[in-house]
């Protein structure tokens, strides 16, 4: 296992180049990032594998239900052909257990029967595969859930700028609060908690030292006075802890 940094397509292309060429090659990549929200830069890595003979292996856990029309992240860059393996969990826009993975049905044959994870498990009850396909339904039929959950991860994203929060490179309704320290990070989150909005501390190791944030994640459920609120408690907790001015 090899890795490269951080959506860095020229050291992805480094670390592909110095792998023989007779060895196998499979490059796995989340399709939008859980802590920061940014999403893998599919149209440059797709050539970059074919160029080196790797296959790609995209984990859309985040980005199924949101992006692309609710088809994943490959589907938002209209690159679906171009990648040979989508895996995604059912316990997120789901709302269930279990998980599933996508590809030729060879090499989904393959990992059935090969794949650690799977030897001697039991399949999902069928509870939560009943729950899975009813949430696959709602994604189908009621395509405006989607639509809002990316137009208030944008709306979300313009007030947090405005406001002078820094978000990092978030493109979905995925939005950090970037604040570089561990117990300024569980301050900010416990006057949050106060005022009576929740969001997740992520301290190190979960991320980086210096990249400590808070995380904050949307639903298309949220109504605009919920995500009013929102902003006016982070204003007011942000200019108190002198995280904005």
């Amino acid at each position: 296992t090899r890795r490269f940094r951080h959506n860095d397509m020229a050291d992805l292309e480094r670390v592909l180049k110095n792998i023989p060429d007779e060895k196998g090659k499979l490059v796995a990549v989340d399709g939008l990032f859980s802590m920061e929200g940014d999403i893998a830069p599919l149209p440059e890595m797709i050539p970059l594998c074919k160029k080196y003979g790797a296959r790609l292996m995209v984990d859309d856990a985040h980005a199924m239900g949101v992006l692309g029309g609710g088809h994943g992240t490959a589907a938002h860059f209209n690159l679906t052909d171009g990648v040979d393996l989508i895996m995604s969990t059912f316990s997120k826009s789901f709302a269930s257990l279990g998980g599933f993975i996508a590809g030729d049905e060879e090499i989904v044959h393959y990992i059935k029967h090969h794949a650690r994870a799977l030897i001697f498990s039991a399949s999902i009850p069928p509870a939560n595969a009943a729950a899975a396909l009813a949430a696959l339904q709602v994604m189908r039929e009621e395509p405006e859930r989607i639509q809002r959950v990316n137009e208030i991860g944008a709306h979300m994203r313009r007030e947090y700028r405005r406001l002078g929060f820094d978000i990092g490179q978030s493109e979905t309704p995925v939005i950090p609060i970037l604040i570089g320290d561990d117990m300024r990070t569980l301050l900010i989150w416990k006057a949050l908690f106060e005022a009576g909005v929740f969001v997740n501390p992520v301290l190190a190791p979960a991320v980086p030292e210096g990249r400590q944030l808070l995380r904050t994640s949307y639903m298309a459920t949220h109504t605009d006075e919920q995500l009013a609120r929102v902003v006016e408690t982070f204003e007011k907790v942000g200019r108190q802890m002198g995280l904005i001015s």
